[in-house]
């Protein structure tokens, strides 16, 4: 039995269609006429590629010592401590704040360059007089501490604001707590 296939040829002849465009459209986009070739403009051309490393690589940096993360503005630091509060009517550091103190003194005993402002606050309770008073005496009894520790008279500046600066603002014990306060401010 035999079999004829009767498109055939118009099979070949569609495979020998398609080479042939490809092969034309493979070479339409080299010219013909090496020396009929158009010449670039030099002065119109890109500056040439810059060398060395890629501008827009991104390299791994390792920290060195230098670039640790700065103690003030780490939260696991004792420094990150910045307030030290006071009894009622009183002037003398507390013992748990004792360890905040001795590090900022610490600090500033190994940083001279640095500087800071204590500013004392009291609680609504009194007069304004008696309380820029004792704002002031709880601002010197941290900077007393801080210079005892090693720290520059000349790098603490204090000041007292009296009841002005609440933090806590109900008219009860607890907001008074937050208010009874000396606060260490870097410059």
């Amino acid at each position: 039995m035999k079999t004829t296939f009767r498109h055939r040829p118009s099979f070949y002849r569609l495979i020998a269609s398609a080479a042939a465009a490809a092969l034309i459209a493979g070479c339409a986009s080299t010219p013909l006429d090496e020396t009929a070739a158009p010449v670039a403009d030099k002065s119109k051309t890109a500056a040439p590629a810059p060398t060395g490393p890629d501008p827009r690589a991104v390299a791994r940096v390792e920290p060195t010592p230098a670039q640790t993360i700065d103690p003030l503005s780490d939260p696991n630091s004792p420094l990150s401590r910045r307030s030290v509060f006071f009894e009622f009517d009183r002037f003398e550091i507390q013992n748990q704040f004792q360890p905040a103190v001795e590090a900022h003194g610490k600090f500033l005993a190994g940083n001279k360059g640095r500087r800071m402002v204590i500013e004392g606050n009291a609680d609504e309770r009194g007069s304004r007089e008696y309380n820029l008073a004792l704002g002031q005496k709880r601002a010197d009894a941290v900077k007393s501490r801080l210079v005892l520790l090693g720290a520059g008279d000349a790098q603490i500046e204090t000041v007292s604001f009296g009841e002005e600066r609440p933090r806590g603002t109900g008219h009860d014990e607890s907001a008074w707590a937050e208010n009874r306060r000396a606060d260490i401010v870097y410059k």
